[in-house]
C-alpha cells in the first residue's frame, strides 16, 4: 500500500501522517493536503446522498487557527440545499475547536461544449521535464513529498511548474480526482516566493479555488504570480491546469511580515 497524507480513524476524523506536516512549522499540517481531505469528506457526504448530477464549481477555505499535526475532525452539511445549485459547508475541527471553515458551491452539469472558449493556452506537458525540490526552500514532510516540474525559470514572485505526488490521501482509499488535485493546489504559495522565507514570512490565511472544468489526471499545473502590497498583504494567484489544459483559478490572500529579529 502506498504512504499516505493521513490515515482514518472513524466515518469523521483522520489522523495526519508525518508526510502532511508543514513549511512553516513542521509540528503544524500543510494545508494542501488538508484541503484535499475537506474535499474527500465532502465526496463521502454526498455519496450518501441520492445521486444530484451537480459538480463542484468553487470552493473557500477560510483558515482559523493553528493546524497541528494531530487528528482532526471534518463535519459538512448543506446550507443552501437545490436542485441544480447546492452550497455545502464542512467545519475542520482539531482539539474540538473550529480551524478551518469551507464553502463548496455545486452547479448542474450540462453539455455546453458548443460554447466553451475563452481559456488560455496550454502548458508544456510534464514529461521530459527536469525536477526541482521543494525542500532547498522549505523544510516540511508536505514539500519533500510532492515531485515539482518547472515549465519555465523561476523568478521572485513567478513561476510555472507541474506537481504531483505519488502519496495516497487517505491510506487504502480511493480519492476523486478532484480531491486529489486539490490536495496540492495550496502548494502554490511555495513555489514562486517573491522573497526568502528564512527573512519574510507570508502564509497565506485563504485559498479559493473556482473550476470551470473537472480536473483529471494526476498532474496540476499552476501559472503562479505572488504580489506583495506595502502595508502587510499579498495575493497569490495562480491559473490552474491539468495536462488537457486550464481548469480554472486559484487565490490566496498572505498576511506578510518580517520574521523576528529581522
Amino acid at each position: 500500500m502506498a504512504a499516505s497524507y493521513f490515515e482514518r480513524i472513524d466515518r469523521l476524523r483522520h489522523k495526519p501522517t508525518p508526510h502532511a506536516s508543514g513549511a512553516w512549522d513542521t509540528d503544524e499540517m500543510h494545508f494542501s493536503p488538508l484541503g484535499g481531505l475537506v474535499v474527500h469528506a465532502i465526496d463521502q457526504y454526498r455519496a450518501e446522498r441520492a445521486p444530484d448530477g451537480l459538480v463542484l464549481s468553487r470552493i473557500s477555505f477560510d483558515i482559523l487557527g493553528r493546524l497541528a499535526l494531530d487528528e482532526c475532525e471534518i463535519q459538512v452539511e448543506s446550507i443552501r440545499p437545490g436542485r441544480t445549485i447546492d452550497l455545502l459547508e464542512a467545519v475542520v475541527r482539531i482539539a474540538d475547536r473550529p480551524v478551518v471553515r469551507a464553502r463548496a458551491w455545486l452547479l448542474t452539469a450540462v453539455d455546453t461544449g458548443a460554447v466553451a472558449g475563452g481559456a488560455v493556452r496550454r502548458l508544456a506537458p510534464p514529461d521530459g521535464l527536469a525536477g526541482r525540490s521543494l525542500g532547498s526552500v522549505w523544510p516540511g514532510g508536505h514539500c519533500a513529498s510532492v515531485d515539482v516540474r518547472p515549465v519555465t525559470p523561476a523568478e521572485p514572485g513567478r513561476g510555472t511548474v507541474w506537481i504531483s505526488t505519488d502519496l495516497d490521501l487517505v491510506a487504502g482509499e480511493p480519492s476523486s480526482p478532484v480531491a486529489s488535485y486539490v490536495a496540492l493546489v495550496d502548494t502554490a504559495n511555495g513555489i514562486a516566493v517573491r522573497r526568502s522565507p528564512t527573512e519574510w514570512m507570508f502564509p497565506n490565511v485563504d485559498l479559493t479555488i473556482h473550476l470551470h472544468r473537472q480536473p483529471e489526471d494526476r498532474w496540476v499545473g499552476l501559472d503562479t504570480t505572488v504580489t506583495f502590497g506595502p502595508t502587510g498583504q499579498g495575493l497569490t494567484s495562480s491559473v490552474l491546469h491539468d495536462i488537457h489544459g486550464p481548469v480554472g483559478q486559484a487565490e490566496q490572500i498572505l498576511t506578510v511580515r518580517p520574521l523576528p529579529g529581522r
